[in-house]
């Protein structure tokens, strides 16, 4: 339960993250941070805490190379499958490989990770995940035209999700890609 949204803005890509730690209905607010940047990458992620420590602390994400989307789908996700295996996050269900949900922004551009592996490039220059993915994505589509910068379009989709969704709360945390 939560929500990271992400958006493209003057070739930058900026996450902005909840703090919501959601066990049944338990709800724990996190000091440790769902997005972050790690070298050239911002990356937010949902599913597992678990999940997020690996990502953050023990995957070294190869420098990208090449056609940008066919280096994350093959090269880029080998070797986090890999981090997250060791991590030992990584799971088979019905001999297929599962991991969880995260957002990725690499030279301007900006990903989805889905648990399957599965990588989607985002065409509206935006995304979320999480259980209040929609709702931010209507506040995110809803400000795309009003001249907002990036923080306080991510804002107002974070207060959104907040504001309709019990697994979603504050404060918010936000990590942006260096300039490209």
């Amino acid at each position: 339960m939560t929500v990271i949204v992400g958006l493209v803005y003057k070739n930058r890509v900026h996450l902005g993250a909840d703090a919501a730690g959601v066990s049944g209905l338990q709800l724990t607010v996190r000091a440790d941070r769902k997005a972050f940047r790690t070298g050239p990458y911002v990356m937010g992620f949902t599913s597992s805490y678990r999940m997020g420590q690996l990502l953050r602390y023990a995957f070294q994400p190869p420098h990208p190379t090449g056609d940008l989307h066919g280096f994350m789908v093959t090269t880029w996700i080998n070797d986090l499958r890999t981090c997250l295996k060791d991590g030992g996050w990584a799971r088979r269900d019905s001999e297929q490989e599962q991991a969880g949900t995260f957002l990725v922004g690499i030279q301007g551009r900006l990903f989805s990770v889905w648990d399957d592996y599965q990588v989607a490039e985002h065409a509206d220059g935006y995304a979320a995940v999480g259980c209040g993915d929609e709702l931010a994505l209507g506040a995110l589509h809803a400000t795309a035209h009003l001249g907002m910068g990036p923080r306080a379009r991510l804002t107002a989709a974070l207060a959104a999700a907040d504001h309709h969704s019990a697994g979603v709360t504050g404060p918010y945390t936000y990590a942006s890609t260096p300039k490209y």
